[in-house]
């Protein structure tokens, strides 16, 4: 199975054959297998079974009994292995511990952090590479939007209690 590295290759000899701006995962994949990059082994059915189920877990959404809030059911924690290795259980928030759901929310803040700060990368590049266009600003102060989004989430959910009489 290729590596990072060499699929990122991949992608640049793709960009550089094609001149496509908007890249397809699906046709980079066939133009790589066409260009002699191995196709990877099938999954462990069991593998794909147990990405299926984390997925399920993470998406799955309860309400709130008081506000009808809604509130992610499972939380997932890290796992240190004694080989090293990083895995991931889920708890189901009725059952967490303190610790546990410190630890989730903590996990998921420093994911939230880590996008930020690329973000604004990002958006640095861009802007060296266009300074003759005006730049783009990203505001990481998220609380206003957060309040912004639950206030809309309180409207929605009202007006369809309105509509269920």
């Amino acid at each position: 199975m290729a590596g990072k590295k060499q699929l990122q290759q991949i992608i640049a000899f793709y960009r550089l054959k094609t001149g496509e701006t908007e890249l397809d995962p699906r046709k980079m994949a066939e133009f790589a297998a066409r260009n002699g990059v191995a196709l990877p082994d099938p999954k462990d059915p069991l593998d794909l079974l147990a990405r299926e189920i984390s997925a399920a877990a993470r998406e799955e959404l309860r309400r709130d009994e008081t506000t009808n809030r809604p509130y992610r059911a499972y939380h997932s924690l890290p796992i240190q292995h004694p080989d090293g290795q990083v895995s991931f259980v889920f708890v189901d928030i009725e059952d967490a511990t303190r610790p546990q759901m410190h630890r989730s929310l903590t996990k998921r803040r420093e994911q939230m952090v880590g996008d930020a700060v690329h973000l604004i990368y990002d958006a640095d590049r861009w802007n060296s590479q266009n300074p003759h266009l005006a730049p783009i600003q990203i505001a990481l102060d998220f609380g206003p939007d957060v309040e912004w989004r639950k206030a809309m989430d309180e409207m929605t959910d009202e007006s369809a209690e309105g509509k269920e009489d």
